[in-house]
């Protein structure tokens, strides 16, 4: 048996003889050679909740589900019997479910919804941008899928469950990438209006600008053609093998673009590790650009997540970051510039390689904290780029129920929630209006992490909500205003996971005290960040209508005690001589009007 390590960078799945097959994309961290490994052991599951066990189990043998398993799972603080359906390949599950809901036996379905890839990474406990351990044999590539791919791809068969090491890669190789087009009637058609200029830039010295004209600037490559250059930008990301190819907008824009040009021109764009072309997936509202095997990430979607501004341009978002302003062509001029072939031209070389020199700071100064955030949410950087702040916690208590034997509420049903989204909204936080006037001697007074300090400290959750019945007032807190009641025994799901986050957070900023080595501080500094972010957002989800784990009473309860809080603060504050002036939610500001020298 042969042993391999990979840093995983992605994830997806293969049908193989009727079975699904996960293949698992990364680096060998020290060889830098591309590997793809496969499982062929794991089976897609879901799980049915029933009154009647073996009934149950006699109608899904009608339906020929044979493969069953009873487990015992804790259902929002309660524990239940659950049937486990093992099926064979995951496009059964959809096919399947709605004939199983229908059984007169079952009560529920649950799990039925979770993609076959995450539910490996959960089941499996490995972690994406980790570095795995992965015992097997070498294959050749008429194995599972007939590959036609570079010679330097290894594919591997897994012959054991792979091993997360914890461990991290010190490779961090960014390279961005971005396209001018001729414009000359307007907004520009890829059937029809040709790129001009391709450029490339990478943190580790790499700054390059394809084009089909020459330039003084010793950056440009020359090529014949268009077809030429996009076969030029195909081979220089092989060659360079990113851990990330960042672009901005450019699931939108760049990325559609490319392919479509590729199309036209009958240009292969077999960018993936595996040989493949690239493809697109709706994701929301947009489609993200798929490079099966290289992480790709539009930045653009990360700057609106990441920061708070007024429009969200390339422009803007460099100069909110390193307070430069970048080079610019205006847009509808860029044709103009191209047609000049004088200095014009060179400024239009020295525009585009701006645009990935900018797009590559920027990558480099944002997608660590996503990394971060992959790593401890367990899920895909390629995903976690493109998902919501909600989003993200959820899948994390997923990993988390799976690793606590809890099993996972469904999603609301449209009625649900509307029902939810039509219900009256939940009291926010105090807010004192500010008082009129110029004040001196100004304090600012907040409390630390207030939310989810009063979910641990009240024991907030779904499973830990009680009328009160058959329970002694000492074992339960009863809520202010509301009087909602949440038992101090067990700890619940969420504050439990709460607890864990902040002081492993704690932890980290400790080690970064003593930590001299710059690049391990920075990379604890955005691990900390990371569970600052997931830890200040878990109440709200609380009160997102599409969230599993809602509960409008946990929303209204940790408000309620946040108001009380803060204005008993304000009241205590009275006491040392201070005055009020303005409170918001969880800080006030108030003005010292007692005996200074006191």
């Amino acid at each position: 048996m042969e042993t391999k390590k990979i840093v995983l960078n992605d994830i997806d799945y293969i049908t193989f003889n009727d079975k699904a097959v996960v293949r698992l994309f990364g680096l060998d961290p020290d060889s830098e050679e591309n590997i793809i490994a496969y499982d062929d052991s794991f089976k897609p599951y879901m799980y049915v909740l029933s009154d009647d066990i073996n009934e149950a189990t006699n109608q899904l043998k009608e339906l020929d589900l044979n493969d069953v398993e009873v487990e015992s799972k804790i259902d929002i603080g309660v524990e239940r019997e659950f049937i486990k359906i093992i099926f064979q390949h995951p496009q059964e599950v959809p096919k399947l479910r709605e004939q199983i809901a229908d059984l007169p036996s079952v009560r529920q379905i649950r799990e039925y919804d979770i993609p076959f890839y995450r539910r490996y990474l959960i089941d499996k406990q490995i972690t994406p941008s980790n570095i795995l351990e992965l015992n097997g044999k070498t294959i050749d590539n008429k194995t599972y899928d007939n590959l036609s791919i570079d010679d330097d791809v290894i594919l591997f068969k897994l012959e054991e469950n792979p091993i997360d090491t914890h461990q991290h890669s010190n490779r961090n190789k960014i390279l961005s990438y971005d396209i001018e087009v001729y414009n000359a009637n307007g907004m520009p058609n890829a059937e029809n209006d040709a790129i001009i200029m391709m450029s490339l830039s990478s943190n580790y010295g790499l700054n390059k600008v394809l084009s089909t004209k020459k330039s003084r600037h010793d950056y440009v490559d020359t090529f014949d053609s268009e077809e030429d250059m996009l076969r030029g930008f195909v081979e220089l990301i092989k060659e360079e093998n990113p851990d990330i190819l960042v672009g901005y907008n450019s699931d939108v824009f760049d990325l559609p673009y490319i392919k479509k040009r590729a199309d036209v021109l009958n240009v292969k764009l077999d960018l993936g590790v595996d040989g493949s072309s690239v493809k697109f997936q709706k994701r929301g509202f947009n489609n993200a650009g798929i490079i099966k095997g290289r992480v790709h990430v539009d930045l653009y979607l990360l700057s609106r997540q990441y920061m708070q501004l007024d429009h969200y341009t390339l422009e803007r978002v460099y100069l909110e970051l390193f307070d430069e302003e970048k080079i610019d062509v205006p847009g509808d001029k860029i044709f103009e510039y191209w047609d000049s072939d004088d200095e014009k031209l060179e400024e239009l070389f020295d525009y585009s390689m701006d645009d990935a020199r900018t797009t590559m700071e920027i990558g480099e100064k944002i997608t660590p904290l996503t990394v971060a955030q992959s790593r401890l949410v367990g899920q895909p950087l390629f995903d976690i780029a493109r998902m919501t702040t909600g989003q993200m916690i959820e899948w994390y208590l997923m990993l988390k129920a799976y690793n606590l034997n809890n099993i996972v509420p469904n999603k609301p049903t449209s009625s649900e929630y509307n029902q939810r989204m039509n219900s009256k909204r939940n009291t926010g936080g105090y807010v004192k209006e500010p008082e009129k006037g110029l004040f001196e001697k100004i304090a600012y007074l907040d409390f630390k992490s207030l939310y989810p300090s009063i979910i641990i400290a009240q024991n907030i959750s779904p499973d830990t909500i009680t009328d009160g019945e058959g329970l002694s007032e000492d074992e339960y807190y009863e809520c202010p205003e509301n009087g909602y009641k949440f038992k101090k025994e067990p700890k619940g799901f969420i504050p439990s996971l709460i607890g864990e986050i902040l002081n492993e957070r704690q932890r980290i900023k400790k080690l970064m005290k003593t930590e001299s080595i710059p690049e391990q501080k920075k990379a604890l500094d955005f691990e900390q960040q990371g569970l600052k972010r997931l830890a200040n957002s878990m109440y709200g989800v609380y009160g997102y209508s599409r969230f599993r784990w809602y509960k409008k009473e946990c929303g209204a309860a940790i408000t309620a005690w946040g108001r009380q809080y803060i204005q008993d603060a304000m009241e205590k504050s009275k006491e040392f001589g201070f005055k009020p002036v303005y409170a918001d939610t969880d800080g006030f500001y108030a003005t010292y009007i007692g005996d200074i020298d006191n």
